[in-house]
């Protein structure tokens, strides 16, 4: 087994859970997880897209946040579910670079896009009067098109480097998708150099925008103190809150993970850490957003109720 796994190209995932009864439950668990995300983001981009109240910057955005947690959720849990129940826990060479390039691009995208939503939160609630000029549909395509663009590309990047490295231990990837620093020990060449520039990549795309979006909340949580309007202060409060909300059980985890040495990580407590940022915030990130926000409910009345009412 172990010459068949050098000779070959193809990797072996060991994935999340153990398979017996206990794993089986929590991969049921996990299916349940996916469907609610699955239906939780397609509907808020179908609400966003239909109903013309919600024809604005912050929801444009938001929209584009949906779209990526789908294709995010969407690029780890299948394969995982169909590995467990298959039995055979193989994924191809060329499967697993293109599942570690949609899940870079996608966990890079997103990081730079929750900035672009606390800089719309920024501009509204601290310069009213510029946020037309500063949140234009223009601004917004801008911020969009940016964080698809640099996310690719810092993924293209990584994905190659993996691709190209000499594997001559084990092909047994200890993670329950082809994520690049869980391969990395596989590799029969010194990797510091490559660990030296996850450790900047996760800087640029997730640690500063983590500081800009703190830094962003801080000088929102001022202005909010000074609003004389108590309905404009609460508002204010909720949405800012929901986005922090967010934030935290997306980049924590991420930062945590990413930014530690080697020797300081330890594969169970990596794919523990991995299930918030692919798994539960894809899921949580649309029932926050609706559940908190009264907009996003109306929407649904309007949109789901005409429905009904054709129906009947």
């Amino acid at each position: 087994m172990e010459k068949q796994n050098q000779t070959s190209n193809d990797f072996i995932l060991l994935g999340l859970f153990p398979k017996n009864q206990t794993g089986l439950l929590l991969l049921f668990f996990i299916i349940l997880v996916f469907f609610l995300a699955s239906l939780g983001n397609s509907t808020m981009i179908h609400l966003i897209r239909v109903d013309p109240h919600l024809h604005t910057p912050m929801y444009f955005l938001l929209s584009q946040l949906s779209l990526m947690d789908l294709m995010y959720i969407s690029t780890t849990i299948p394969k995982m579910v169909l590995n467990f129940l298959s039995g055979q826990n193989g994924i191809s060479f060329l499967g697993c670079g293109v599942q570690s390039f949609f899940f870079l691009t996608m966990a890079c995208s997103e990081g730079l896009l929750l900035a672009s939503m606390a800089y719309d939160r920024y501009v509204a609630i601290c310069h009213p009067l510029h946020y037309p000029n500063r949140m234009s549909r223009r601004m917004c395509v801008q911020m969009i098109t940016g964080s698809w663009i640099l996310g690719s590309i810092n993924s293209l990047a990584h994905t190659v480097y993996a691709l190209h490295i000499p594997y001559c231990q084990s092909r047994a990837i200890d993670h329950f998708f082809c994520d690049v620093p869980a391969m990395l020990p596989l590799a029969c060449i010194d990797t510091w150099i490559y660990e030296y520039m996850v450790f900047v990549s996760t800087s640029l795309f997730l640690l500063l925008p983590f500081l800009g979006i703190t830094a962003s909340y801080g000088r929102v949580v001022l202005a909010v103190f000074h609003m004389r309007a108590k309905e404009g202060r609460k508002k204010a409060f909720t949405t800012c809150s929901t986005h922090l909300t967010v934030v935290t059980f997306y980049y924590a985890p991420f930062v945590y993970t990413y930014l530690r040495p080697r020797n300081l990580r330890s594969p169970a407590e990596d794919k523990i850490l991995a299930v918030f940022y692919t798994i539960l915030t894809p899921m949580l990130n649309p029932i926050i957003y609706s559940l908190r926000n009264k907009e996003v409910l109306g929407a649904m009345k309007r949109v789901f109720g005409t429905f009904s009412s054709k129906k009947e």
